[in-house]
């Protein structure tokens, strides 16, 4: 069963089961969103975008057409992401579109800002308030304006500090609750 809120307006017939779709919400045509979604009060969903399973989107977030966000997935409040890198109020067609790509478990914090075309890797972590311009790697913590890699964190969301291996191919960090995780250094930005 899907929750709508009777102040919602929903467009899409692909609503997983077990999502629940809150106040003043409005989800365009075309929108999927998958099973076990929580989409909070005041979110604006345009067009064809596609949300995974598991997908927590907090209060007045607004996703634009040609985001994709996947699997597990948390966005803070206010986080924005936008779809035009050379906005202006009188030009718009679909070829100046920028596509993002949220990946797998990553946590975006409030009031991000999100610039269309990069790809936030699997389990990376937006700092709150961050402009996030340019793609972030898996595992990796940014923050700041514009936003920048400052290390990497565990899928459990703690900062990863201890290297206990490494290779010209990779580093292994060990994180408190026990898990290792490997950075490839290919995906590491060079700045």
């Amino acid at each position: 069963m899907v929750f709508k809120h009777p102040t919602a307006i929903v467009e899409s017939e692909e609503i997983g089961e077990g999502t629940k779709i809150w106040h003043f919400v409005h989800v365009r045509e075309k929108a999927k969103i998958g099973k076990n979604c929580t989409i909070g009060k005041g979110v604006y969903i345009d067009l064809e975008v596609e949300i995974g399973d598991n997908v927590k989107i907090e209060n007045f977030v607004s996703v634009y057409k040609g985001v994709k966000i996947e699997d597990d997935v948390f966005i803070g409040p206010a986080v924005t992401f936008t779809n035009d890198l050379y906005p202006r109020a009188f030009i718009w067609d679909e070829d100046r579109m920028g596509y993002t790509v949220v990946r797998r478990g990553a946590s975006i914090g409030a009031n991000a800002a999100i610039i269309c075309g990069v790809t936030i890797g699997e389990y990376a972590m937006i700092g709150a308030g961050s402009v996030v311009t340019k793609d972030v790697p898996p595992f990796g913590l940014v923050y700041g304006n514009p936003a920048r890699l400052e290390g990497f964190v565990c899928s459990c969301g703690r900062k990863l500090s201890r290297i206990i291996r490494e290779d010209d191919e990779k580093l292994v960090y060990a994180c408190e609750c026990g898990k290792e995780v490997e950075i490839k250094n290919h995906e590491i930005p060079q700045d």
